[in-house]
């Protein structure tokens, strides 16, 4: 019996060349095969007879070859293999293309049974490389057979004919990681039965029971894993927080914080006064004051004699904050400083230094903070904003900074509660429902390309006005190289600088460099242009109140919660705002989450729907979220069992079973380095 670990090579007809095509797809040993799930499965268990036979239904044949096949060069490169086969009831004309073996492979007068989409016109019923086997010997028709996720070089019947022989030699190796109690309370099947009959089902109620199984297996083992980082955070001791005089710091603010405002900073300074380190999610939407609660905790931190350390992805995201913090706090008394990759080595080093001897209570920056040379004296409290865009790693590096630093994780990415009990569910969530007074409602429009034109003009007339305008295009193809990220911004610029030839226009894209990214979108807040033309890299790291409109170009191509971030990076000033989506996409889903961004402001809507059609995977845009790559499980549609497998988890005695923590918190791993 072969283990998980054997390399691929051990299948007999996988040589070196091929295991390379397989290891392109992510797949080296006999377990990666076992968890290449299939994308969907074929019912190829339907036989009609030839005169039943409907136009464009996908169907089982079973009849005898009615003559020899012929062959037929149409054209160099093309050769067609046609042969009749007939049962009681008619005959169907099938067509090979490109496939001369099946010549000999057909025998007049014998039977086969062929699985196809049926083709029917005046001339009758035909069918085109259909699926081929003789009727006394099926493998691959006359049951449901799986479709795998394939590419270049490695065929379904390759993939399919791997997974079986991985199963036949180390199906009996395959770790059991649920505890029988757990499965005969769950009425779930034992995991060799559930991996069978994943890859190659019985029935309908056998595929149904083993992805039930593995889903749960799935989301069991989450739950473990961020259970026991749970646990372990709960068993650390910090000294309690003191309670503060807070009033001058709401004396200082030039308005009156939202009542979620209050909530979120109210349970903040609980976790700080528990005698537990602190962890715990603030998310909102785009512009509902997570800043000021951060801004609050930090004051709070230091009033305790503490420091504190806000991480963010961008300079000028760090800028804008030392900016509007530092004009809030230092008239308080908090020492504020900021330290990114573009300060000089000389401030560096005297930063470093006032850090290190707490002559420094608040730090902002970049992952310069976490750079080996940063040393604080007592670091109390960590703040990482747009959390999603750093790594668990990341977070992690910085909070080692400190003995036990109270953690506060910041995201503008609203995230619907299954998903976010999974993601975070080593943290407290605290959600800003809230939106200050005055805010005024961006107006969104989809519009198709034929529009293109009157949007032109309407961005002439906001320019005129004294407004700047944001243009998003997404790279030349989806999944592209980074080159063609430069190639979709500057072809695009220079379009537009046909069209507004009066008018400044910058351009920035991935293929940049970080500083001259940061001196062009500085020079854009600044107001030194008047369109700012990027793919997403503007998503997060800038804040232009004069910016009034949003163009985004084959709006189609995005995630509904990307087009929400985007959309968030207008409407930050005086000013009526707008966002416009351009789709040429005719696709009903298209349309139906194209409208949902027309129809609601309402960040958490947007991101249940985003979850809903486009499943965890994709939901972030990045991996750097967290969340272990779930192969079966779906957060949207498998809310009941996750709530199952979270019950399962909470009763589990981790001592009975360490090779189940161990494996959770592996998967947490896999994670957090994603």
């Amino acid at each position: 019996m072969a283990e998980l670990s054997t390399d691929l090579q051990a299948l007999h007809g996988i040589g070196s060349r091929r295991a390379q095509l397989f290891r392109k797809m992510g797949l080296a040993t006999l377990g990666d095969l076992l968890t290449w799930f299939p994308r969907r499965y074929e019912d190829r268990r339907t036989v009609k007879e030839i005169a039943a036979l409907s136009d464009g239904e996908t169907v089982c044949v079973r009849g005898f070859v009615a003559a020899p096949p012929t062959v037929t060069r149409v054209r160099d490169g093309l050769d067609l293999v046609q042969v009749p086969v007939a049962d009681r009831s008619g005959v169907l004309r099938v067509t090979f293309f490109n496939q001369l073996w099946m010549k000999a492979a057909l025998s007049p007068g014998t039977e086969y049974v062929l699985y196809g989409k049926v083709e029917r016109n005046l001339f009758g019923c035909s069918m085109s490389n259909p699926v081929t086997e003789r009727a006394d010997s099926p493998s691959e028709t006359g049951r449901i057979w799986p479709i795998y996720p394939a590419s270049a070089g490695v065929s379904q019947r390759m993939l399919c004919w791997a997974v079986r022989e991985a199963l036949r030699i180390c199906g009996g190796s395959i770790p059991e990681f649920l505890p029988e109690e757990v499965r005969h309370t769950y009425q779930l099947c034992p995991v060799k039965a559930a991996y069978e009959n994943i890859h190659f089902p019985a029935d309908d109620t056998a595929l149904q029971e083993a992805r039930r199984r593995l889903a749960f297996e799935e989301l069991f083992l989450l739950a473990v894993g961020l259970q026991s980082v749970r646990q372990q955070r709960q068993s650390d001791a910090v000294e309690a927080f003191a309670d503060a005089d807070m009033s001058p710091f709401y004396n200082a603010l030039p308005f009156t914080l939202t009542d979620a405002q209050r909530r979120c900073i109210a349970e903040a300074f609980a976790d700080m006064r528990s005698g537990v380190p602190m962890n715990r999610l603030c998310q909102g939407d785009v512009g509902s004051g997570k800043t000021m609660v951060a801004a609050a905790c930090v004051y709070y931190c230091v009033q305790n004699a503490c420091q504190a350390a806000l991480m963010v992805p961008t300079e000028l995201l760090a800028r804008q904050h030392y900016d509007s913090l530092s004009a809030l706090l230092t008239p308080l008394g908090v020492r504020v400083a900021l330290l990114t990759g573009s300060v000089s080595a000389k401030d560096k080093r005297d930063i470093r230094q006032r850090v290190a001897a707490h002559e420094v209570d608040f730090v902002i920056g970049t992952h310069a903070l976490i750079s080996d040379g940063v040393e604080f004296e007592n670091l109390g409290l960590v703040v990482t904003d747009e959390q999603h865009r750093f790594g668990v790693a990341q977070r992690g590096a910085l909070n080692a900074k400190g003995r036990q630093p109270h953690v506060l994780v910041m995201s503008a990415t609203p995230i619907p509660r299954t998903l976010a009990l999974s993601v975070y569910g080593d943290l407290d969530v605290s959600i800003l429902d809230e939106l200050p007074p005055g805010r005024q409602k961006i107006l969104t429009y989809a519009v198709s390309g034929d529009y293109r034109p009157r949007v032109y003009g309407f961005l002439e007339k906001q320019m005129a006005a004294g407004r700047q305008v944001y243009i998003v295009c997404p790279m030349v193809e989806e999944g592209a190289a980074v080159s063609d990220d430069r190639k979709a911004v500057t072809e695009y610029a220079s379009e537009l600088e046909k069209v507004f030839p009066e008018r400044r226009i910058l351009s920035v894209h991935g293929r940049m460099k970080s500083k001259d990214k940061e001196r062009i979108m500085s020079a854009f807040a600044a107001g030194d242009g008047d369109i700012l033309i990027s793919t997403t890299v503007i998503e997060v790291g800038i804040d232009v109140p004069n910016a009034s409109v949003m163009v985004v170009e084959n709006a189609e191509r995005f995630g509904l919660s990307q087009l929400h971030q985007l959309r968030g990076r207008v409407g930050r000033g005086k000013h009526q705002s707008y966002c416009i989506l351009i789709s040429d996409s005719r696709a009903d889903e298209t349309r139906q989450r194209l409208r949902v961004m027309v129809t609601t402001s309402d960040g958490f809507r947007v991101a249940e729907e985003d979850l809903r059609l486009r499943g965890p995977g994709d939901f972030f845009g990045e991996r750097q979220h967290g969340l272990p790559p779930l192969k079966i499980a779906n957060l949207f549609t498998d809310t009941e069992l996750l709530r199952e497998a979270r019950t399962a988890a909470a009763e589990l005695s981790p001592e009975r079973y360490p090779a189940t923590v161990k494996r959770a918190a592996e998967l947490l791993s896999q994670g957090a380095t994603a």
